[in-house]
């Protein structure tokens, strides 16, 4: 029986010392060329969206591979070594206060490639609902503080960001790609992959399949009289109402209560700005995805909405946590497929052939195939079959 690997992202602090960043841009550097020149942009792209071959070639450049660090450290390492000359790539973004220079990077490296300003619009829509629905959408515990963008000179796209939860002081890597996104949007089960130690009980995912019938509530609730929401907020906010609501929910079959493990998901959030939504009502978005992308909407308004839509209209969203554990590859519909070593293997594969393709020098390359080595090992141990 193959037993299945678990990759914790452990939240790490501090940099990795300036001759192992030397290393891994020309690594990396070399690397990237050899994919591109063999397989072209868009598929680098596509690799980078894989949860497990990003932690692959991390290890590869020489950082730790189970850290949450190789999240940062890696973008920013392909931040210095990706050319748009060279590669036909560019990277736009960062870790803090860098995440915002997306906005005025994208313009800049899209000008550079010639593309129209459509195609621009199409980035930096993408950078910021990515970020969006991330942070507002899915509502998993783990805030935001890493976002990065990369494209290429046709316009596809991937998105790479994390976030971290300080109380059980671990992080979440959330992939995203162009192609990858279904007729749903932005607003259906849209990542190419999202990985993390462990689910957290009580998320709220409105981006689920299941969650699409509160959607459209939570849409029509919004077009609404603003009033009449408010109204329905404040019937939900008085204890009475919720506590019945969940104590009923709860009660056994010989009337004792028991422990509600929900309740906190259920929470009502304390403040509401009612000119925004009167705002919305004003805008009156046509689909979701509109109303999720007007600015200033954020977890709360989209938490109010589904629970108002729950809990007075029977409508539930999902409250299933959307992380997956260890997978490799990704289908172009987004839902991504359990690890299978066959598969793994050929990302494996890809690997050993631009390592040993690259410009390096012999000792370079055989330390680079020994680390992709053991993260292979780490993934697959001998022990399981």
């Amino acid at each position: 029986m193959h037993r299945t690997s678990f990759i914790n992202l452990p939240l790490h602090t501090g940099h990795p010392p300036a001759y192992l960043m030397r290393r891994m841009v020309k690594l990396s550097y070399a690397m990237a060329k050899v994919l591109v020149d063999a397989h072209g942009q868009q598929e680098f792209l596509h690799r980078l969206s894989d949860p497990l071959w990003f932690q692959a070639f991390g290890c590869v450049l020489g950082f730790d591979w189970h850290s949450s660090g190789v999240t940062t450290v890696v973008t920013g390492v392909l931040k210095q070594s990706l050319s748009p000359e060279i590669h036909g790539i560019a990277i736009a973004g960062g870790k803090g206060r860098k995440s915002t220079s997306a906005i005025s990077d994208i313009p800049k490296f899209a000008e550079g490639f010639g593309l129209s300003s459509a195609k621009t619009d199409v980035l930096l829509y993408a950078s910021k609902m990515s970020a969006k629905v991330d942070s507002a959408a899915v509502q998993d515990g783990y805030s935001l503080y890493h976002h990065a963008i990369l494209f290429d000179e046709k316009g596809d796209w991937a998105v790479i960001q994390q976030g971290m939860n300080p109380e059980n002081r671990m992080a979440r890597r959330y992939h995203w790609v162009s192609d990858g996104l279904q007729k749903g949007g932005y607003l259906l089960s849209p990542h190419a992959g999202i990985i993390c130690e462990q689910k957290t009980p009580r998320t709220l995912d409105m981006t689920a399949g299941d969650s699409q019938k509160s959607q459209k509530v939570s849409l029509d609730l919004a077009r609404g009289d603003p009033n009449n929401l408010r109204s329905s907020i404040y019937r939900l906010s008085s204890e009475s109402t919720l506590d019945r609501w969940l104590l009923e929910s709860e009660s056994g079959n010989n009337g004792i209560v028991r422990k509600n493990s929900i309740v906190a998901g259920y929470e009502m959030p304390r403040r509401l700005d009612w000119d925004l939504f009167k705002q919305i009502y004003d805008v009156q978005p046509k689909n979701y995805e509109n109303l999720v992308s007007i600015k200033g909407v954020g977890a709360a308004t989209v938490r109010a909405l589904a629970l108002v839509s729950e809990l007075i209209y029977g409508t539930p969203a999902s409250w299933t946590d959307p992380v997956k554990y260890s997978f490799a590859h990704g289908g172009k519909d987004g839902v991504p497929h359990p690890v299978a070593r066959k598969v793994y293997d050929q990302s494996i594969k890809y690997l050993e052939d631009a390592i040993d393709g690259s410009e390096l020098e012999r000792e370079q390359r055989l330390e680079a195939l020994k680390k992709l080595t053991k993260f292979s090992e780490s993934l697959f141990p001998a022990s399981s079959s």
